[in-house]
């Protein structure tokens, strides 16, 4: 919305005047509708100095902003061009105006002992008639000064003074404007940058603390999720509890074109059967007493990736709508008479195996054969018992940095205890334990009697199959791929391999030499 000026007595004054003035003030109207629908500071600039060349029949027209944080004032060189001329405010006729708020009009303005005679030389034009008056804001704040120079028929008359006042206060607001505008822009510009960096920081922190394991199946499931990130097909993730399932699908959104759009997260098991509808497509206000609308999980993903964990507990009905949803690659929201457009992919999870929810009857099967474009197993930690040296040495290095604490490791025999017990938690009961233990052992080195007591009794109970020497073989040969495996992957650059480990760089150097590893190899 605009802003008008008042008119003074002047103003009506012309506007009562006969013949050419009439003609003026017409021109003057046209120039400031134009200037109030301008938004880009650089054409509102060239416009209302283009304009006003004609209005005031004069052979140029300049406009000086006045930057206070640098005490200059600037303007354009020239129409069209970017080139900008710089200057301290104090100096010429233009200073002078924009210091004192009172309008200057000369004759001959190289007689004139406020003349800048510089601008002219770096310009090459020559002024001799000038007027000059200053840019009002609405508060009455000056910022800057409007000039035109050498009138066609002679001198700038007082008319002239009252019509170009008139045109500066209209000006003066056109380029507050236009200025609050850029300032929005720019603010918006920085505020989607700062974003962008954001999610950049947040996809980060899930492709630096991927899914760790050195083992054969843990290496398969990586690779696969490297095959399938940007894949716009939707995923199914089968594996017990605790499998890292949520890990798998994070690392997947972030690694996949999706990254820098919401990953929204719902757990279907979680969520009360009467509310599903509501939490998937969202409600329409009004629906019940109270309710106000509100966007479903759907709609929140659009652009990005929807996690549905423990999708095996949806409810029929539930299910059905999924479908549709699926399908028509739109929702409804309860309540709801329009369908809405979503661009959504669907990484779904579940511990339950759905053939045989299909078998019974309480999974839908084409449900599930949308879902099972793309199949991604976690397997149990119990399958993967040699990567729990590395798995607990992770985890603890994290939880020791989390509690600003020294580094932590645990000793032969409360890892072989680890590696003895079943783990039906898989990696979420190993994380609980370990950060148990990074908050209640004193010691550097956690001994067997810190662990908790099933694990303790499971391994007294448990016949090794291998000595702990054997045990020692296992962690080093573990320890050595590690290291060979993050030098590969940080370029040989043995400082960053040392930060991605935890160690210093001498503790690495020193790992290297022990395990024979040529810090040029490949």
């Amino acid at each position: 919305m605009t802003r008008s000026t008042p008119v003074s007595q002047a103003d009506q004054s012309l506007l009562q005047a006969p013949g050419p003035f009439n003609e003026q003030l017409v021109h003057l109207l046209r120039i400031c509708q134009t200037m109030n629908s301008e938004r880009d500071l650089a054409t509102l600039l060239d416009l209302i100095a283009r304009e006003t060349t004609s209005l005031m029949q004069a052979d140029r027209a300049s406009l000086f902003l006045l930057d206070r944080e640098h005490g200059e004032l600037w303007s354009k060189v020239a129409l069209g061009t970017d080139e900008i001329l710089r200057f301290d405010a104090r100096l010429g006729i233009a200073g002078a105006v924009a210091l004192t708020g009172e309008s200057i009009r000369v004759e001959d303005a190289r007689q004139d002992p406020r003349f800048y005679e510089a601008i002219d030389l770096h310009t090459g034009y020559r002024t001799t008639s000038l007027l000059a008056v200053p840019l009002r804001k609405h508060d009455g704040e000056i910022i800057g000064a409007f000039e035109t120079l050498n009138k066609a028929t002679g001198a700038f008359t007082a008319e002239d003074e009252e019509i170009l006042k008139a045109l500066a206060a209209q000006a003066a607001i056109a380029i507050e404007s236009a200025q609050l505008i850029d300032q929005m822009k720019r603010f918006r510009d920085q505020l989607q940058e700062e974003n962008a960096q954001l999610r950049k920081e947040v996809g980060g922190k899930f492709s630096t603390q991927p899914l760790v394991g050195a083992s054969a199946k843990i290496q398969a499931v990586l690779k696969l999720i490297d095959q399938i990130s940007n894949s716009p097909f939707h995923v199914l993730i089968t594996g017990e509890s605790g499998t890292g399932k949520d890990v798998a699908a994070r690392t997947i959104h972030y690694k996949s074109s999706r990254a820098h759009n919401p990953f929204i997260a719902l757990n279907c098991a979680a969520i009360p059967e009467s509310l599903v509808e509501a939490e998937l497509f969202g409600i329409e206000k009004g629906v019940a007493t109270g309710v106000e609308r509100r966007i479903g999980k759907f709609e929140a993903a659009h652009g990005g990736t929807i996690f549905l964990d423990e999708i095996g507990d949806l409810s029929l009905v539930a299910q059905a709508k999924l479908l549709r949803a699926l399908e028509d690659r739109a929702i409804e929201r309860v309540g709801g008479r329009r369908a809405i457009a979503v661009d959504a992919r669907i990484l779904a999870a579940t511990n339950k195996s759905l053939e045989n929810e299909v078998k019974k009857g309480s999974f839908r099967e084409d449900l599930y054969y949308r879902l099972k474009v793309l199949h991604l197993h976690m397997p149990a930690l119990r399958e993967i018992k040699e990567d729990i040296p590395l798995l607990t040495n992770f985890l603890m290095t994290q939880y020791c940095h989390e509690l600003n604490r020294q580094p932590m490791s645990l000793a032969p025999q409360a890892l072989k205890a680890l590696m003895n017990y079943p783990w039906p938690g898989n990696v979420r009961e190993l994380g609980n334990e370990v950060k148990r233990l990074a908050l209640s052992v004193t010691e550097t080195i956690v001994p067997e009697e810190a662990l908790s007591e099933a694990i303790r009794t499971t391994a007294a109970a448990a016949t090794p199959s291998a000595s702990g020497a054997h045990l020692k073989d296992m962690v080093s040969d573990l320890e050595k791929r590690l290291i060979q495996d993050t030098l590969n992957q940080c370029g040989r650059n043995q400082q960053r391999a040392a930060k991605a480990l935890g160690l210093s760089r001498q503790g690495l150097i020193k790992k290297m030499k022990r395990y024979r590893i040529n810090p040029a190899a490949e």
